[in-house]
């Protein structure tokens, strides 16, 4: 059995500790807002914050995770009222919308990290996750709502 915090509640999975994290959230726990995208923590669609930290689930062993607090999309908020989902609602940021989960989650820490950050931070921060519909503006309008939404408390 291996112990789990995933989004403040606990768990005890039984799965060998080599099974990666991506696949106990989704077939175990049933988390399946986390997306599988290559399988070699390459695109980006399985980040998830492992004690706060964006990891790529899809190579992270869940042995990793034990003792530490995993937050994926579900998450993040339970109906839609963080900043960055608000914001990627109102820049109609996902086209196929199957990275969104994965953007999202790094964007969360990037703005933790730079309450502020301009384009070429955002550009930065934000090129280990790859967006097959091409909606890479958007994202980064996005993430330059929410960094205002949590400067002033709303949209502007």
């Amino acid at each position: 059995m291996v112990k789990l915090k995933v989004n403040r509640k606990d768990y005890a999975v039984d799965v060998s500790p080599d099974t990666p994290l991506l696949w106990v959230l989704r077939e175990t726990l049933g988390l399946t807002g986390t997306k599988f995208g290559c399988g070699m923590a390459l695109c980006g669609a399985c980040t998830v914050h492992l004690d706060g930290e964006a990891v790529r689930s899809c190579v992270t062993p869940v042995l990793r995770a034990a003792g530490k607090e995993v937050t994926t999309i579900e998450g993040l908020s339970h109906d839609l009222s963080h900043p960055l989902q608000r914001a990627w609602i109102a820049e109609d940021v996902p086209q196929c919308g199957y990275c969104q989960s994965g953007q999202i989650m790094a964007a969360a820490v990037l703005l933790r990290e730079n309450p502020n950050p301009a384009d070429a931070e955002i550009d930065d921060a934000m090129s280990g996750n790859i967006c097959r519909c091409g909606t890479y503006q958007r994202i980064r309008r996005a993430i330059h709502l929410a960094a205002r939404m949590k400067a002033t408390g709303g949209i502007r």
